[in-house]
């Protein structure tokens, strides 16, 4: 966050601003159009989203997460009730999916946030 932001935005925080969706800079406007696309810019303050780029780093952190909890769960249920297979894919395919597409939102709403407000860029090497 640069010095002019501080100075006419108050600092807001990462994940509530990343789990709603919004702005970075102001909190209100909305971060992304249709469900994984970002805005240009923010329809609120005018923040150009061109800095956010998030990469890779949300599906990732979806393929663990949701592979921790379905795999455990999945896990779990087959040692204790030994339910058929059609059950077990009945059960954990549709809980992956949903829950795979929530979160890939939410976090690519965070890290976006978070590269905002640690100004994060790409790395670059010092020649000098």
């Amino acid at each position: 966050m640069n010095e002019p932001d501080k100075a006419l935005y108050p600092p807001q925080d990462p994940v509530s601003t990343g789990v709603k969706g919004r702005c970075p800079r102001c909190g209100e406007g909305r971060l992304f159009e249709g469900y994984l696309g970002l805005r240009k810019n923010c329809g609120v303050c005018g923040l150009d989203y061109s800095f956010a780029d998030s990469g890779d780093g949300p599906a990732v952190f979806v393929i663990l997460i949701i592979g921790f909890i379905v795999v455990g769960l999945a896990l779990w249920m087959e040692v204790s009730y030994e339910p058929p297979i059609w059950l077990q894919l009945l059960l954990w395919v549709p809980l992956t999916i949903v829950l795979s597409l929530w979160l890939l939102r939410v976090l690519k709403g965070i890290l976006v946030n978070l590269q905002y407000r640690n100004d994060a860029s790409e790395g670059k090497i010092d020649d000098g």
